[in-house]
């Protein structure tokens, strides 16, 4: 790196990737990126650095020749940026070599990892340290909006990082995780996912063993208290392991918990004791299992339960995680990134508890790669019958997925209709919207499904919203 100016990221888009970026920028390096199709909330965000984003991938996006290259995960052979550094051989590398390199040396690591709820966890930590005066580096998978940022290189000596088990580049299928060698581990789930790149839930939790196995014995684990494969996963530890939740072997023991309208309360029990009585903004019992695990982490570093108190009553959320985008004559649109059945449900009973008597609707995009195949079938019919109506639009790029494998969604809409709910399929985000919008009324809440930005139609939703009121205004004078 010493010799690098000029860095270009391909699939600089990506939420690790677009944050790499704004790193590599605060370090004085000159920072260009390309895309196949950039979309809020990371195009904003590199957008509001001034780091150049090129559409669509091409040879004349390497002009003038950079001194590194750093290929996205998502970046395959047969991609002409790729072609054209390796006939070049231009120097390329993967995010997490040099995140581990150039940032993470010198470093107390602490890593968030599991199936579900990285992204959150590692916000809520990286806030509580902020909250306590110590001033930490992170790298987060979205925009914390406590910080208005997916990073910050801090001056303390901690770097929090939510530890992805994706696989690193084309050229290493590794998890991304196994580069961070971390000092402390958050183990929040373990669930069969990435169903591209892990062909069963023994493959998923070999991944997450080994990354446990490289916590030192002065480190420390936090993991989740329920599950037969996060048990397996941490059987073996070498260090400390704690456990939060709910039974009452646990270590963080969650007790007392009230989801109401306006905020979420509970208590905690530490070794069985009365440790902390907490309180946040935030909507769902997930996020309570996220807050606790953080909480629980922090205490280890010294923050008291005090200091992470005040920390979590003023913390705010994650983008496109529950994000309220827009509220047009009573309607409610919500944006969640929910990728998986057990997210869905999550996020959909959090709804509930935080919109009670509101008529729920749920508009999902299939697009993650695990929704796209049928693994999971059954289970996102149960996770979407949660809602009073169900709208689906077509698999993301359905021919990329052979057929036997590819998710059916006249067989998930049969489905539903045994769980008593009636589930409509329409092709694109457009022919959604002239859809629903006319039939939703005042009360309603809109819980938008997609890992990514599904057509735009978290602004047409809202837009024809305002247009049918201002329509409706008109005919009525």
């Amino acid at each position: 790196m010493t010799n690098a100016k000029h860095i270009h990221l391909i699939g600089i888009c990506g939420t690790a990737m677009a944050s790499l970026a704004g790193m590599l920028q605060q370090r004085a390096f000159r920072v260009t990126g390309s895309d196949a199709a950039a979309y809020p909330p990371m195009s904003d965000f590199l957008a509001s650095l001034g780091i150049p984003v090129h559409q669509p991938f091409a040879v004349e996006n390497l002009s003038p020749v950079p001194d590194l290259v750093v290929v996205g995960n998502v970046v395959s052979r047969g991609n002409v940026e790729l072609e054209h550094i390796l006939d070049q051989r231009i120097p390329f590398c993967s995010l997490p070599q040099i995140l581990h390199d150039e940032f993470l040396r010198g470093k107390e690591v602490l890593v968030v990892a599991g199936t579900h709820g990285k992204t959150t966890t590692t916000s809520i930590l990286a806030w509580i340290f902020q909250s306590t005066g110590l001033q930490p580096s992170f790298l987060i998978g979205g925009i914390a909006e406590n910080f208005g940022s997916s990073f910050q290189l801090g001056q303390g000596k901690h770097f929090i990082l939510e530890g992805d088990e994706y696989d690193t580049a084309f050229f290493d299928k590794g998890p991304k995780f196994l580069h961070y060698f971390p000092d402390a581990v958050i183990l929040t789930s373990v669930e069969f996912d990435h169903a591209d790149i892990y062909k069963d839930l023994d493959a998923v939790e070999t991944a997450f063993q080994r990354l446990v196995n490289l916590v030192p014995k002065r480190g420390r684990i936090i993991g989740f208290d329920s599950g037969e494969s996060i048990d397996r996963c941490l059987a073996r530890a070498f260090c400390p392991v704690e456990r939060y939740g709910s039974s009452t072997q646990a270590t963080w023991r969650i007790t007392d918990l009230h989801l109401d309208p306006a905020r979420t309360t509970w208590t905690v029990l530490r070794n069985g004791q009365p440790w902390a009585n907490f309180e946040f903004p935030l909507a769902g019992e997930y996020n309570v299992w996220n807050a606790t695990a953080a909480a629980a982490l922090a205490a280890g570093y010294g923050v008291s339960k005090e200091q992470v108190s005040a920390a979590l009553k003023t913390f705010k959320s994650v983008k496109r995680r529950l994000e309220v985008r827009a509220t047009i004559n009573g309607v409610t649109i919500i944006d969640d990134f929910a990728h998986h059945p057990t997210a869905i449900a999550g996020t959909l009973k959090a709804l509930r508890s935080r919109y009670p008597g509101s008529r729920l609707w749920v508009i999902l995009e299939p697009r993650s790669n695990t929704l796209r195949r049928n693994v999971f079938q059954s289970d996102l019919a149960k996770s979407l019958a949660l809602a009073d109506e169900v709208v689906v639009a077509e698999v993301f790029k359905s021919e990329a997925i052979p057929e036997a494998k590819r998710l059916d969604l006249a067989a998930v809409a049969a489905d539903l209709k045994t769980h008593g709910r009636r589930a409509r399929i329409v092709s694109t985000a457009d022919s959604i919207v002239q859809l629903v919008a006319p039939e939703l009324r005042s009360g309603d809440v809109v819980a938008i499904l997609s890992n990514g930005g599904f057509g735009g139609i978290y602004d047409k939703l809202p837009e024809r919203l305002q247009s049918l009121a201002v329509s409706q205004a008109k005919a009525g004078r």
